[in-house]
C-alpha cells in the first residue's frame, strides 16, 4: 500500500531561507509582486526573481504554474519554485498549485513559504494528492523515504488543524487508487475483503459475508457472476455511525468485479489488461468509508460492496441463462459481459432491505458507452431524485470532479423486455448506458432517493490528470465525501 507523503505546518520566518536544503517554493502574484519570502529569495539571488518576473517566459505563465530555478544562487536549496499565485488565491487554484509543486519536487524534501496565504490547507490537499506513485511491485522502486513537506506558514497550527479532514479524505483516495491499480492476482475477492477489514482499526463496522450467506438469502443474480471463478464471491458490509442513533444512513453499493474477462461473452485480449479496474466503483466506496472514519463524519453511512471475479469456465453463467434476483424477479442472461448490473442489483435490494437507508448511492465502472458519451472529463449521472441529485452535482463541482446527469425514462425500460423472464440484462447498443441505469432502476424501492454513478471513464486514465498520475484517479471520494458534509451531517 502507498504511503503519503508527510506534510507537516510550521513557522514562518524568511530570515531561513538562505540555509534551507533541499526544494524551497516562494510565491508571486500573476501581476509578478512578490511577497515577503519572495523579496528575500531575490535579494539572496542578487535579483534572480525580479529578473524571471520581466522575462517573457513570466508573462505567459499561467495561474497555479510553477517556474523551477535549479542550485539558486544564494541559497542552499538544490531548487527554488516560484509559484504563480494570486493572493486570494481559490480553492481550486490552491489546490492544483500544490499538486503543481509535488510534480516538480519528485518526492523531495520541499518547504513551501506560504507566508498569511489564506488556503495553504488546500495547497497542501493537492500536495498530498498529486504526490502519489504506485510501484510496489516494481523491483527497481526507489525505497528511500518520501522527503517531508513543511508549509511555512503565519498561522501553522490554525492551518494544520484545517488540513486534518482534508488529510483524511487524502488517505481515502490514496486507498482507492492503490485498489484500483493493483493486479488482480494480487487483489482477488479475498484479500479484497481483508483489506476492508483492517478498517475495523479506525473504528468501521466491517461484517463479511460469504457464498453460504449470499445464497441463503437468494443473491443469486450476484453469484451467478462468479460462479465460473475459483475466487469465492463475497459481499463487504462497512457501517460508520458518526450520526444521532435514530437516523437512517446514507447507503454507498459499489461494484466489486476484481477482475472481468467478460465471461462466457469472452471480450477481445486487447485491453483486456485493464480490466483489473473493474472493481472501481467498490474502490471508491472502500475509500470513501476510510475517509469518514478518519475524520470523523457526524453521519451514519453504510458502504457495500460486491466482490466477485467474472470467469469463464465449465460452470459459468451462460448466455440465455436465466437466473433470479434477490427481489425474486427473474433476468435472461443475454451477455455475460453485462455483468456489473447483475452484482450491483443484489447488494442494492439487500442495501435497502436490511438498512432502510434515507438515500442510496451506487457506483461501478458499467459501461463502455459512458466513455463514447463523456470520455474521460465526466462520470454519467442518473436518478430519481433532484434533491440528491443536485446536492451530488454541486458536491462534485465544488471538488473539480466532473460529473454530468442524464435521462431516465420509460421507452429506455422498455428495451430490457425480455421473452421468458422479467427482463434482459441489456437491452442493445442503443443508449446503454441508460438501459443499464434502467436495469438498476428497477431495484430501488418506491419512495428511496437513488443515484447511480457510471465511472467507467473516471475511475482509471491513460493520461495524468491535475491531481494523479496516469492510472487510478480516485474519483469520486472527494464528491462524495462533500456530499456527506453538507447535506447528511448532523450539526
Amino acid at each position: 500500500m502507498s504511503t503519503l507523503t508527510p506534510i507537516r505546518f510550521d513557522d514562518y520566518d524568511p530570515k531561513t531561507l538562505a540555509e534551507m536544503t533541499g526544494h524551497v517554493a516562494v510565491l508571486v502574484t500573476p501581476e509578478g509582486t512578490m511577497d515577503q519570502a519572495a523579496r528575500t529569495a531575490n535579494r539572496l539571488g542578487k535579483g534572480g526573481i525580479a529578473r524571471l518576473i520581466e522575462s517573457e517566459g513570466f508573462k505567459k505563465a499561467k495561474t497555479g504554474s510553477v517556474i523551477t530555478m535549479a542550485w539558486p544562487a544564494g541559497l542552499a536549496a538544490e531548487a527554488l519554485h516560484v509559484l504563480v499565485l494570486p493572493k486570494r488565491a481559490s480553492q481550486t487554484e490552491a489546490r492544483k498549485a500544490g499538486a503543481e509543486l509535488a510534480k516538480r519536487a519528485g518526492g523531495k524534501a520541499l518547504t513551501v513559504m506560504a507566508g498569511p496565504m489564506p488556503r495553504a490547507a488546500d495547497l497542501a490537499l493537492g500536495l498530498a494528492l498529486r504526490a502519489y506513485e504506485f510501484d510496489q511491485h516494481k523491483t527497481t522502486a526507489d525505497e528511500a523515504p518520501k522527503g517531508e513537506v513543511v508549509i511555512a506558514h503565519k498561522s501553522p497550527e490554525e492551518m494544520a488543524t484545517a488540513f486534518a479532514p482534508l488529510l483524511a479524505v487524502a488517505e481515502g483516495v490514496h486507498m482507492t487508487r492503490d485498489l484500483i491499480n493493483e493486479p488482480a492476482n494480487v487483489l482477488t475477492t479475498t484479500e479484497f475483503a481483508r483489506r476492508i477489514e483492517e478498517l475495523s482499526d479506525i473504528g468501521l463496522e466491517v461484517e463479511i459475508l460469504d457464498e453460504a450467506a449470499l445464497a441463503e438469502l437468494g443473491m443469486h443474480c450476484l453469484l451467478s457472476v462468479g460462479q465460473g471463478s475459483d475466487s469465492p464471491s463475497k459481499v463487504a458490509v462497512m457501517q460508520w455511525k458518526g450520526g444521532p442513533s435514530d437516523a437512517a444512513p446514507l447507503a454507498l453499493v459499489g461494484k466489486g468485479v476484481v477482475f472481468d474477462t467478460g465471461g462466457i461473452s469472452l471480450k477481445p485480449a486487447a485491453g483486456m489488461e485493464d480490466m483489473t479496474m473493474d472493481m472501481g466503483g467498490a474502490g471508491v466506496v472502500t475509500g470513501t468509508m476510510k475517509a469518514l472514519a478518519l475524520r470523523k463524519a457526524k453521519a451514519n453511512v453504510v458502504g457495500l460492496v460486491g466482490l466477485v471475479e467474472n470467469m469463464p469456465s465449465g460452470n459459468a453463467t451462460r448466455p440465455g441463462d436465466v437466473v433470479k434476483t434477490m427481489k425474486g424477479d427473474t433476468v435472461e442472461v443475454i451477455n455475460t459481459d453485462a455483468e456489473g448490473r447483475l452484482v450491483l442489483c443484489d447488494v442494492l435490494w439487500y442495501a435497502q432491505e436490511r438498512f432502510k437507508p434515507a438515500g442510496v448511492i451506487d457506483l461501478a465502472t458499467l459501461t463502455g458507452a459512458i466513455i463514447i458519451g463523456l470520455g474521460h472529463e465526466n462520470a454519467g449521472v442518473f436518478s430519481n431524485d433532484d434533491s440528491l441529485c443536485n446536492g451530488f452535482l454541486k458536491s462534485a463541482a465544488a471538488e473539480d470532479e466532473g460529473a454530468w446527469r442524464l435521462p431516465l425514462g420509460q421507452a429506455y425500460d422498455d428495451q430490457l423486455k425480455s421473452r421468458i423472464a422479467d427482463m434482459k440484462n441489456v437491452g442493445g447498443r442503443p443508449a446503454g448506458s441508460i438501459t443499464a441505469a434502467q436495469f438498476l432502476q428497477r431495484f430501488i424501492q418506491d419512495g428511496m432517493p437513488w443515484i447511480h454513478l457510471d465511472i467507467a471513464g473516471v475511475a482509471s486514465v491513460k493520461t495524468e490528470t491535475a491531481y494523479a498520475p496516469k492510472g487510478a484517479t480516485g474519483w469520486g471520494v472527494m464528491a462524495l465525501n462533500r456530499l456527506v458534509q453538507d447535506r447528511f451531517e448532523a450539526e
